[in-house]
């Protein structure tokens, strides 16, 4: 069965970028705010999140204490993008339960290795 994974981000570009490079591997949803991911989660339920931090409304630190809150999706791996390279933005995120940071701009190739590599030491 092919995995979904959830792109959250408010910037197109990131979207297109990413969805791109995964649609091959996966059941890849794009959406640009968290108010949306959440909304599409009634419906589906993803088996790891994409999830960019500064977002308008409600930032990735929100939407990931949220998700965590919840039991429905507490166990769901999140990857939080960004792009800034701050050791207190990962301490904060990793506290918060983020598997890992992808800055942006990604490569393709470096998106999907790191996404399978977790899917595999996740076990799923």
């Amino acid at each position: 069965m092919q995995r979904t994974i959830f792109i959250v981000d408010d910037n197109d570009i990131n979207l297109s970028i990413a969805k791109e490079a995964l649609r091959a591997q996966y059941k890849v949803f794009t959406m640009p705010s968290a108010a949306k991911m959440f909304s599409f989660m009634e419906k589906i339920r993803p088996d790891m999140i994409l999830l960019d931090i500064e977002m308008p409304e409600m930032d990735g630190f929100e939407a990931l204490t949220l998700l965590k809150k919840n039991n429905l999706y507490a166990d769901i791996p999140v990857i939080f993008l960004t792009g800034t390279n701050d050791s207190s933005i990962e301490i904060r995120g990793l506290e918060l339960g983020v598997i890992d940071f992808i800055i942006k701009p990604f490569s393709a190739n470096a998106l999907i290795e790191r996404i399978n590599s977790h899917f595999e030491s996740l076990g799923k």
